[in-house]
């Protein structure tokens, strides 16, 4: 099986289109069809159903869907590294982030590395604990934020200078907006939104015995689309401070709990495994900060 045919693969599955595709990846439709075929072939199934209105994957396909999103990357990773061997001026660096204000500290080191390393690019990818550590399992990044502690028997960490601090976010006309500091005792009652994994860890640590008194509305994984929700007045989102905007225009406020809920930053890496060189140098910079 060919990188280059997976790579057609992932293209005419995103386009659903095999005309669109074969623009995109400057080659003839009858060439991109046949490619299409010869994969087919190989693997034994049907990748797409052909309609009157375009190309829809089927079961096998959204299979092989996932799986190619993680060979390519892989492979664009092991170019670029390669490419950049004996120049750590340049190179590419993966990062997968937990929402954080504190990301702007990252933020200001890689700016910082790069105003050294003109060639320097990088990739970001957003998303909860487990997402970015699977794909820092499988190579695909080269550092992962985390918003819990790491496991040390699996990867290298180092902590961000800061903390996070938990709290509600609602409306400016909403009852708890009248409060300096939220109790459980408040929270009884009220609709929450919080993420799946805070709610199982942070939140159940801080609420303790009181957590069955606490009623999940919804979990989200992103916070901005929960802010929309509370701003309807759905829901009181428990979330970081300042990972949404709570300024006087908003219509939403921060209220910090009480007792006081925080929680530290770790930025993570394979333990055990060889970083490209341009890591290796961001490393140095952020253990020499």
């Amino acid at each position: 099986m060919e990188i280059r045919a997976l790579r057609a693969f992932l293209e005419v599955s995103r386009e659903e289109n095999m005309t669109r595709a074969a623009a995109n990846l400057h080659m003839s439709q009858p060439s991109l069809s046949k490619l299409i075929k010869s994969l087919e072939h190989e693997l034994g199934t049907q990748l797409f159903v052909r309609r009157s209105f375009g190309l829809t994957l089927t079961k096998e396909g959204r299979v092989l869907r996932e799986r190619a999103r993680d060979l390519v990357g892989m492979a664009d990773r092991i170019e670029d590294e390669f490419a950049s061997l004996g120049n750590v001026t340049g190179g590419t660096l993966y990062f997968g982030l937990a929402e954080s204000y504190q990301i702007q500290y990252l933020a200001r080191q890689i700016k910082q590395l790069r105003e050294q390393c003109a060639d320097l690019r990088y990739h970001v990818e957003s998303g909860v604990s487990s997402q970015v550590l699977e794909h820092l399992d499988q190579g695909t990044l080269d550092f992962a934020v985390l918003a819990h502690d790491p496991d040390l028997t699996k990867y290298e960490a180092l902590e961000f200078p800061n903390v996070d601090r938990w709290g509600v976010i609602v409306p400016a006309d909403h009852r708890l907006a009248s409060r300096t500091s939220v109790s459980i005792d408040d929270l009884v009652g009220e609709p929450l939104f919080c993420s799946q994994q805070a709610w199982k860890h942070e939140i159940a640590r801080w609420a303790g015995s009181r957590m069955p008194d606490l009623r999940l509305e919804a979990t989200f994984g992103l916070a901005y689309n929960a802010a929309v929700f509370a701003r309807e007045g759905l829901g009181v989102l428990l979330a970081f401070d300042r990972i949404v905007d709570t300024s006087a225009d908003s219509g939403l406020v921060f209220r910090p709990l009480r007792p006081a809920l925080v929680t530290k930053l770790h930025l993570v890496w394979r333990r055990n495994r060889p970083l490209s060189p341009i890591a290796e140098r961001f490393l140095r910079q952020l253990r020499g900060a």
